[in-house]
């Protein structure tokens, strides 16, 4: 998979875009505040109807305009497929794929499955339980189908489990049935992701390995409950405590990952470049891990890839990011640093952005 054309009109200082990038490689260079990470930001907008460097999208949309559009065309293993978003300053959103309107934004996100590596990445390892639970569930959604209805499920569940907990409101029998559709659906959710992490292990451990040796780190997988008793026993065992603060304590929602370094949390034993590493060698992995389910499916948006790596592990890197065979867009500041990180036969496109505007200065097919 890959984007054929992507055209962006009222999206930060982005002056109105069209660009028809390579099907592998695409630099994109200039000063810091040129522009590029909002281009990064519109892919990700087109995947996933959310920006990456705002919680609002007020500010994403260009000062003095009422709505923001993002389309794309992309070339599929099956043919072609045009995705489009748009967002006015009301807030309404409308998403379009092949001219239907979408239901909801994981159509998106099973449409054009992104992966992300900036320096917010980095929270993925310094950052709450929540932020790698979304990265396992990434993972997990695009691999196994039956995820999501079963994510949607345990949500209903615990809504309805907290809000008795909370306010009594429903007969001890409802009750039971809740906390019967919560532990079934807890369940099919451990498995998918037991499923999963052991898949993902051994690729991460060979992509660190091609990054930078650190044997003693390990990815460990905690489901959010005791690991020797069954859910049943543990929500009845802590349901005192769990009516007393209003809310369920253990189950899925609480899962995590544990990346460690021996018996330390790798945070706080890694450099800022090691822990850059890390998450790369992470992210990377479930692309390799997605090609087995969907093969070159997955985009790669990757911003300023050459902070705080010396040449080595910045080739080392863009020889991974080559290797999934898939479409990645990179910024930096200087294209010099990258332009000899390829094989010859690799296609690369660049392009310079300056004060919003983007000019191709090298096509791939040339």
């Amino acid at each position: 998979m890959s984007l054929l054309r992507l055209n962006v009109t009222a999206l930060r200082n982005l002056h109105a875009v069209t660009l028809s990038p390579s099907p592998r490689i695409n630099i994109l260079s200039g000063d810091n505040g040129s522009g590029k990470t909002s281009l990064l930001e519109a892919v990700y907008l087109l995947g996933l109807a959310r920006s990456f460097r705002s919680t609002r999208l007020q500010p994403v949309i260009q000062h003095e305009q009422d709505a923001l559009v993002v389309f794309g065309e992309l070339a599929t293993s099956t043919g072609s497929r045009n995705l489009g978003i748009t967002r006015n300053r009301q807030g309404v959103f409308q998403i379009r794929i092949d001219g239907q309107t979408a239901r909801s934004a994981a159509q998106l996100a099973q449409a054009l499955p992104l992966q992300l590596i900036n320096p917010d990445s980095f929270r993925l390892l310094e950052g709450s339980p929540r932020i790698r639970r979304q990265f396992l569930d990434w993972g997990v959604f695009h691999v196994e189908p039956r995820f999501l209805h079963a994510w949607q499920r345990l949500q209903r569940a615990l809504r309805q489990r907290n809000s008795w907990l909370r306010h009594g409101t429903i007969d001890a029998a409802a009750e039971a049935v809740w906390a019967r559709e919560l532990i079934l659906a807890s369940d099919e959710i451990d498995s998918y992701r037991r499923s999963y992490i052991q898949a993902l292990k051994p690729l991460f451990e060979a992509t660190l390995g091609k990054l930078l040796p650190l044997p003693e780190l390990t990815l460990s997988y905690n489901r959010g409950w005791d690991k020797d008793r069954d859910l049943t026993e543990v929500l009845r065992t802590s349901f005192a405590r769990d009516q007393q603060l209003g809310h369920t304590q253990a189950g899925p929602q609480r899962a995590d990952l544990r990346i460690r370094m021996g018996a330390f949390n790798a945070i706080d034993v890694l450099s800022r470049g090691q822990q850059k590493l890390v998450v790369c060698a992470l992210k990377i992995a479930q692309g390799h891990l997605i090609n087995q389910y969907r093969t070159g499916e997955c985009i790669y948006l990757v911003d300023d890839l050459p902070s705080e790596l010396d040449e080595q592990h910045r080739q080392a890197l863009c020889s991974l990011l080559e290797e999934l065979n898939c479409q990645v867009f990179i910024t930096c500041v200087e294209s010099r640093i990258l332009r000899e990180c390829w094989h010859s036969e690799t296609p690369v496109a660049m392009f310079h952005v300056e004060h919003g505007g983007i000019t191709q200065t090298h096509d791939y097919r040339e």
